[in-house]
């Protein structure tokens, strides 16, 4: 067998680095929609274009994953993540410094477009710089924490920036965690030259997978506001279905494809990807929801609404730091995956009960605390299950898939519960209104707006179970506490990336 590489002794260090680009990623959606009333505001952007401000993000993030994972694979890790950073600084300096609509739109898209390219780098270089399975396990046992709690950690950053400063540092402060970022990149972070891949980019399976993905993640988001049986929204999305169909056909067929279908169809993967693009549709939808139940029915600031979700992070925090990382080595990955989001679902199901004049500490602390439990305990096994028996040379787009996976079911979430929420108090206000006279008092709004939170939130609590069931059902990877080969690459020993066996 050949001698396995050394640990790079700088690999701790670099880590603290890459979970800052990680973090100043994740967190960006939440830190922007805190703070998007003042910027609506102050650059007089109309009710029809705000949700652009979002929406040009995951468009250009979600759509482009697939290709900024390939990129990495094939110019290097550490290259692709520092012009990821550098260009994510560029695009929130412009965002900014935005005088008008199409100024801060056009940012948002470029910063969607280089955190493409700096996602799925950070996570690959994780796999490719931990090569001992219990350093390995403490590794993504911090990458997942950070995964999971950088959008409720955006919610109070950015009540904090808005209240204090402005809008427009929501956007400014990604310039300071892009420079350390990189500076720290540029001197730590260090990554295996034999796990390069030379081959040439897939143009038809880029043009295919990014399209789709966006009229995937477009046609969803116009479900929100068009309804799901407009027009727009069905060819969307059956566009969504023929082209990634197509991008399949085409990825089986050459030579060098973008996603090579061994990356998805080995159930171990599939499990991973499935499940959490689940657990991701519920968790969004719980912050969407609370951040307006707390701010519009219980009258809290969005600095306090951000502190509220303290709890879950610290939930998080301990869950993939303590729980996951400590249980990686001895337990198989579902049994800390389908338990983690059974506990989500568990504390899900608690925050279902909120009711206009309830009260934080009987309802939302218990609730927040069990998710961040639960979903932090989830994260980490999937996390490192993400690069499962990948080949070196495919680990880019094995991490790209993870967060394709939560970017679509993010975006999903938010469509697919909104709409149920809206629903559910169209139907509750109409028969309390027709009973009363058809008089609406700010109490029975109320009222009804926490009906439809209710049961948005009762549907996120049955989605979190089905990916506990997934997790179950389709996990069967063993204890990763040694290194394997990878999909019968008799060379990945050389490198002595530690996956899970079979």
């Amino acid at each position: 067998m050949p001698e396995t590489l050394q640990p790079d002794p700088k690999r701790w260090t670099a880590l603290t680095f890459i979970a800052l680009a990680q973090l100043m990623v994740v967190l960006d959606a939440t830190v922007v929609n805190i703070a998007l009333p003042s910027a609506q505001a102050d650059l007089g952007i109309s009710d029809g274009n705000r949700q652009w401000v979002v929406t040009a993000y995951t468009l250009a993030f979600g759509g482009l994953l697939l290709f900024g994972g390939r990129v990495s694979d094939l110019w290097g890790r550490k290259n692709t993540f520092i012009v990821g950073l550098l260009g994510f600084a560029a695009a929130s300096a412009l965002g900014g410094a935005a005088v008008n609509t199409a100024m801060l739109l056009g940012a948002r898209a470029l910063q969607g477009l280089f955190g493409a390219l700096l996602a799925p780098a950070a996570l690959s270089l994780l796999a490719v710089m931990f090569t001992d399975a219990k350093e390995r396990a403490k590794a993504f046992g911090v990458y997942g924490a950070i995964a999971g709690a950088g959008a409720a950690v955006g919610l109070i950053l950015g009540g904090v920036l808005t209240e204090y400063l402005n809008w427009r540092w929501a956007l400014f402060v990604n310039i300071a965690f892009a420079i350390i970022a990189v500076i720290g990149a540029v001197k730590f972070v260090n990554e295996p030259a034999q796990g390069r891949n030379h081959n040439r980019l897939d143009i038809p399976g880029v043009v295919l997978a990014s399209v789709g993905l966006v009229a995937l993640v477009y046609g969803f988001s116009r479900a929100e506001s068009a309804g799901w049986a407009s027009a727009s929204t069905i060819s969307l999305l059956v566009a969504s279905v023929l082209l990634l169909a197509a991008f399949a056909f085409v990825e089986s067929r050459v030579k060098a494809p973008l996603l090579p279908l061994r990356v998805v169809t080995d159930r171990n993967r599939g499990g991973v990807y499935s499940s959490l693009g689940l657990a991701i549709i519920g968790m969004f939808g719980l912050f969407l929801f609370l951040t307006y139940y707390l701010q519009t029915v219980m009258g809290y600031s969005a600095l306090k609404s951000g502190v509220a979700f303290l709890p879950m992070v610290g939930g998080m925090i301990v869950g993939s730091t303590q729980i996951g990382t400590r249980l990686m080595l001895r337990v198989r990955p579902r049994l800390l995956m389908a338990p983690g989001f059974l506990v989500a679902a568990i504390g899900m199901g608690i925050l279902a009960q909120i009711k206009v004049d309830s009260n934080y500490a009987e309802v939302l602390l218990p609730g927040l605390i069990l998710m961040g439990l639960g979903m932090g305990t989830a994260f980490m096994p999937a996390m490192s299950l993400a690069t499962h028996g990948v080949r070196p040379e495919d680990s880019g787009v094995a991490s790209a898939m993870v967060n394709t996976s939560q970017q679509v079911g993010g975006s999903i979430g938010t469509a697919l519960l909104n709409t149920l929420a809206a629903s559910a108090t169209a139907s509750w206000i109409k028969d309390r209104a027709t009973g009363a006279g058809g008089t609406k008092s700010q109490l029975l709004i109320n009222e009804a707006n926490v009906h439809g939170y209710s049961v948005a939130i009762y549907w996120a609590t049955g989605i979190l179970a089905v990916a506990a069931l997934l997790a179950f059902f389709l996990v069967n990877a063993e204890v990763q506490n040694h290194a394997e080969r990878a999909d019968g690459d008799e060379s990945i020993e050389d490198f002595a990336i530690p996956v899970i066996a079979h």
